[in-house]
């Protein structure tokens, strides 16, 4: 059967239940129990089903999906879940009854369209429709754990097919387009997704016993600033001006700082109008603090006590097996304390370059191309973004174990303060793991002068076509002209570290709904 023949039947079924003056869709079911809960009593003392069926007791009420069903004439086995688990339900054509508008009846109607209970069970009720049961729990004589349905309330029709192999969909584009399938027809998944949400409780948890509050920054802004990127573009209609979609928190938690708050965080969506790869999204949930007072090595030692938190906390293992962007496992060890790289001297090694060296991003690119290495677009590149992506390229994909790397060209920090020794190289960290930037940490840039000579500078590159170059904030820098305390900020890419916990190598892998292309629009049918 086609899927639209089949659509068609089921809404032949809903018209009957319909008819039955059975609401298709009812308000409300009151679910007692889940089935995660039913599946983890410890009762060992059931009746037998030859006990049960003539007169069920009721010491189960919840509610579900049916995901499998077969008939064996006189009796008939399901099977019914939930977002805790699934459970075998089994019906009885001696004694099955169903609820109608809270009254409890054998049989539905009294003309020629009546059908017992059972029957209706059997053939009005589809993979995927909605139902709610009461009845009394026993074994089968094969040792499965079972709901005998005395009484059972329609819950909701599915009109379209579940996919046919319930045991996950092959297709990736469908799983990241139709994540709802995905949940349903994978446990896996779903399970990625309870993680993640554990993962983000536990560190807001952590963040509150450090003692730190959390704020929500503006999601629209005036300049696109806190980070170079390319940023979105919008247009809000009363003010009749553009706007642009926030690169990071950086700003916003800069300036509670100037207001007294000493140690913030943010955990919340950032946008980046960039290109898109299993590393990359341009939606993506991040995480932010400053803390006053701190320098960034104080942070780097927050940064292994919180990772031992959530480890301890999650009960997870820290030698572990990580897929890298071949798809190939590797084995990663996050037991801290973790090692330490100087980031200038590590590209020296691995390119025979000094990026310390240039002001001048055509005497860089020459000496990149002399060193036979070529990178996609670096005529149009900046001076930053061309020290960036030589690291990326070269570098980086080296990086497998938890690394911080340090003592970066000022040029790549444009919100670090200068390394008050060296005033060319700033005060900031990385932490990479498999070749993920995970955390960029920094002591702060806190001098309003120095702020308007950096945003004048990103406004060159730009002017020159880096499009990735960062624009000023001449509000932000008049706010730091009021004065602030030394600062150290953190910011941790959390999509990033969930797919690498989870063994996955691509970002969409952990993200519920990541924007896709839109397909051909599909007409309503009747």
């Amino acid at each position: 059967m086609s899927g639209n023949d089949e659509i068609s039947v089921r809404k032949l079924k809903l018209e009957k239940i319909r008819n039955l003056w059975i609401a298709v869709y009812p308000e409300t079911y009151s679910k007692q129990h889940t089935i995660g809960s039913i599946l983890s009593r410890e009762t060992t003392d059931f009746r037998p089903i030859e006990e049960i069926i003539p007169s069920p007791k009721v010491d189960v009420q919840t509610a579900g999906r049916i995901v499998l069903y077969r008939s064996f004439g006189k009796i008939a086995f399901a099977h019914l879940q939930d977002d805790s688990g699934r459970i075998q339900i089994m019906f009885s054509r001696e004694n099955c009854k169903i609820n109608v508008d809270g009254v409890t009846i054998e049989q539905i109607g009294t003309d020629e369209s009546a059908v017992t209970a059972f029957k209706f069970s059997e053939k009005l009720l589809d993979l995927g429709d909605f139902i709610g049961i009461r009845g009394e729990l026993f074994r089968t004589h094969k040792g499965e754990l079972t709901v005998f349905v005395s009484e059972f309330q329609f819950l909701g029709k599915a009109l379209r097919p579940l996919p046919e192999k319930f045991h996950g969909l092959a297709d990736s584009e469908i799983k990241y387009r139709e994540r709802h399938l995905d949940l349903i027809t994978d446990e896996s998944t779903m399970n990625r997704f309870r993680f993640r949400s554990d993962f983000i409780r536990t560190i807001r948890e952590f963040y509150w016993k450090e003692g730190f509050t959390e704020i929500e920054g503006q999601v629209l802004t005036n300049a696109a600033t806190g980070a170079a990127a390319r940023p979105y573009v919008t247009h809000q209609n009363a003010m009749d001006t553009d706007v642009f979609l926030r690169i990071s928190h950086e700003i916003p938690l800069k300036l509670m700082n100037l207001a007294w708050m000493d140690k913030i965080f943010e955990l919340g969506k950032a946008f980046r109008n960039e290109g898109q790869d299993p590393s990359h999204l341009p939606e993506h949930l991040h995480l932010e603090h400053n803390a006053n007072y701190w320098t960034y090595r104080d942070n780097i030692a927050f940064t292994e006590k919180m990772f031992d938190y959530l480890f301890d906390t999650l009960k997870l293992e820290r030698k572990r097996q990580i897929l890298n962007k071949s798809e190939e496992l590797v084995d990663v060890d996050f037991t801290t304390p973790w090692a330490k790289v100087d980031y200038i001297e590590m590209v020296k090694t691995d390119t025979g370059i000094d990026v310390s060296k240039y002001d001048d991003v055509t005497e860089l690119r020459n000496d990149i191309r002399k060193q036979g290495i070529e990178i996609e677009g670096m005529d149009q590149m900046g001076l930053t973004t061309l020290i960036d992506y030589l690291y990326k390229k070269i570098s980086r994909p080296k990086l497998i174990n938890p690394t911080f790397l340090f003592n970066y060209p000022i040029v790549l920090k444009p919100f670090a303060r200068r390394n008050t020794k060296y005033p060319d190289q700033a005060d900031a960290f990385q932490l990479v793991v498999n070749g993920w930037e995970l955390v960029n940490s920094y002591s702060e840039l806190v001098d309003p002068i120095d702020q308007a000579e950096r945003f004048r500078a990103g406004e060159a590159a730009l002017a020159d076509g880096d499009e990735e170059a960062m624009t000023g904030d001449a509000e932000f820098v008049h706010a730091m002209e009021y004065g602030m305390p030394p600062i150290s900020g953190w910011g941790m890419w959390v999509d990033r570290i969930l797919a690498l916990l989870t063994g996955q190598n691509n970002l969409r892998d952990v993200v519920l709904f990541p924007l896709m292309k839109p397909k051909n629009a599909e007409t309503i049918q009747d």
